[in-house]
């Protein structure tokens, strides 16, 4: 039995680095007041399509979509976490009290061709701002970014910004983007074909080297702009410039989903190939409205856990295996029982301890014990257990073992740990 075609196991050594890389999104998260939110892997297949639109691709060709086969519902994997979110915030009244900062983690389903930085289960890191309607939260969103790749030392990182207005703006630009296309009838490829009057925006995506120059003599979204919409987004590079962060406007940014308005920002890189993109997200101030609830205004993002890492090791990222304080080497019956009540004890005092398990020599366990990376090892033989003590030998350090009685043992680990801290600098 094989793992299905791009939905792949994370091994033990991997698992370490996502553990460690999850940890510092969570301190970073918390250092902004975002409160963390578990939604369902299953929703009903009606809130992906009205939320993130019945002609996108990710409904048309991603989605894995199903019968329940007890009460014939149709559910899909989720394919993305903002529709989820706002599904709860819905159904919780979440907003009772006024604007949340939410995040949540986990995987996510598309059916994709796989490739590098891009799988069928994948995972992301999404974060959604509920309540908030001015530029402010949205230049606080790009800030949190900007130091997250601060901290992880992420440098071939920039950003992207548009505007896709209001509705009624993107109709009056959709009609005049429908007439040029229509003028370019026979130059266009497959797909810009199918498009062109059910989801016209999205051919000004298209990555297809023929279209390009048709592309480029689009009309643009920005010039049918109406005050306000320019405001907000004026008003948002102010506070970028203010704070030093360098942009791009792309007109040609879009996003794949249809519901967002106003600002869209994407940070994208050249490091990870064709999938250049890290982080996107936007404002999408009717999606309240969309699925049935009151209008509230709120924006997010979502980055990919896994381009996520690659960036990260590819900048030399530092993964620091997890290594146990203590091994414990055991040998004879009565050694044994003891040393489930040493191992137990020194847990009690707050250390990490790997009991040896599955018999073997003293030589051969005191390998197993250099291995695992601890600092000691506590031997323990029948002798030992009818004293009431342990041999304590260091594995890192050139001082010789010694003989301790069990209740001293905590106190004499704690003195050897810290002198081998101390000598490597406080690692």
């Amino acid at each position: 039995m094989q793992a299905i075609r791009g939905m792949n196991d994370v091994l033990p050594d991997e698992a370490t680095q996502w553990e460690q890389l999850e940890d510092t999104l969570r301190d970073w998260l918390s250092t902004y007041g975002y409160r963390p939110i578990r939604m369902p892997l299953v929703e009903q297949t009606a809130l992906f399509t009205r939320a993130i639109g019945a002609v996108t691709d990710i409904v048309e060709k991603e989605m894995y979509s199903f019968e329940d086969r007890l009460n014939g519902e149709q559910l899909t994997l989720r394919p993305e976490g903002t529709a989820g979110c706002v599904r709860a915030a819905l159904q919780h009244n979440l907003l009772y009290d006024g604007p949340k900062r939410l995040w949540y983690q986990g995987p996510m389903f598309r059916h994709e061709r796989p490739q590098k930085g891009r799988s069928r289960q994948f995972h992301q890191v999404g974060v959604e701002a509920l309540g908030f309607g001015g530029p402010d939260i949205d230049a606080e969103l790009i800030l949190m970014c900007q130091r997250l790749w601060d901290d992880l030392g992420l440098t071939d990182i920039r950003l992207e910004l548009n505007s896709l207005g209001q509705s009624e703006e993107r109709q009056q630009h959709r009609l005049a983007l429908i007439g040029y296309l229509e003028s370019h009838a026979a130059r266009l490829d497959a797909d810009a074909q199918r498009r062109l009057h059910s989801n016209p925006l999205r051919i000004l995506d298209s990555k297809n080297p023929e279209m390009q120059e048709i592309v480029e003599g689009a009309p643009k979204l920005m010039d049918y702009l109406g005050t306000d919409s320019l405001k907000h987004f004026e008003g948002l590079q102010v506070l970028l410039k203010d704070a030093g962060i360098p942009y791009r406007i792309n007109p040609r940014l879009v996003r794949g989903l249809d519901y967002y308005n106003l600002t869209v920002i994407e940070w994208v890189t050249d490091s990870l190939g064709a999938q250049g993109t890290v982080c996107a997200g936007g404002r999408y101030d009717g999606l309240f409205a969309q699925l049935g609830g009151k209008p509230q205004p709120a924006c997010g993002f979502a980055m990919g856990i896994e381009r996520l890492l690659m960036l990260w090791q590819g900048s030399g990222g530092k993964v620091i295996a997890p290594a146990p304080d203590v091994y414990v080497v055991h040998q004879g019956e009565a050694a044994q029982r003891f040393a489930f009540r040493v191992a137990e004890g020194m847990r009690d005092n707050g250390y990490t301890v790997q009991l040896h398990c599955g018999g073997g020599s003293f030589k051969s366990q005191m390998k197993r014990a250099d291995a695992s990376g601890a600092a000691l090892a506590v031997i323990i033989g029948d002798d030992e257990a009818a004293a009431s003590e342990v041999t304590l030998k260091p594995l890192r350090q050139a001082t010789g073992q010694r003989r301790v009685a069990y209740d001293q043992l905590a106190e004499a680990i704690g003195e050897l740990l810290f002198e081998w801290e101390d000598e490597n600098g406080g690692i």
